[in-house]
């Protein structure tokens, strides 16, 4: 399956951004994926940000942020709000066919986007 991250870019601190990751290319079901986004700040290594599982239930490691996913559309969208400067990061969503619970580490991700840059300035 391919991931295409979208809605990265240069946001003001307490400003918004919804990022979303569309699934392409597979013959399974999207709804059956477990998916999750990381992020990866400048000089630091990735870190586990948002996962979610085939039936919808998921967990941030921000209270700003949320995870959600559109069967419908096989994507899965991550929204931040109140965004700080220490959020600046190139943000990559994820996915794993085993999609029965939500998954923090990256070793449990078969798929990955390519990554979009969100800005954050003070």
């Amino acid at each position: 399956v391919q991931l295409q991250a979208s809605g990265g870019g240069l946001v003001q601190a307490g400003g918004s951004l919804r990022l979303s990751c569309v699934a392409s290319g597979s013959g399974r079901t999207f709804s059956r994926y477990a998916l999750g986004w990381f992020r990866q700040a400048p000089g630091k290594e990735r870190e586990f940000v948002a996962g979610i599982n085939w039936s919808g239930g998921g967990v941030t490691v921000k209270g700003r942020f949320t995870i959600s996913k559109d069967n419908a559309k096989n994507t899965v969208y991550l929204q931040m709000n109140n965004l700080k400067p220490e959020d600046t990061a190139v943000y990559y969503c994820a996915a794993t066919d085993s999609g029965s619970r939500y998954y923090t580490k990256q070793t449990e991700y078969d798929y990955w986007g390519q990554g979009t840059l969100v800005t954050v300035s003070s």
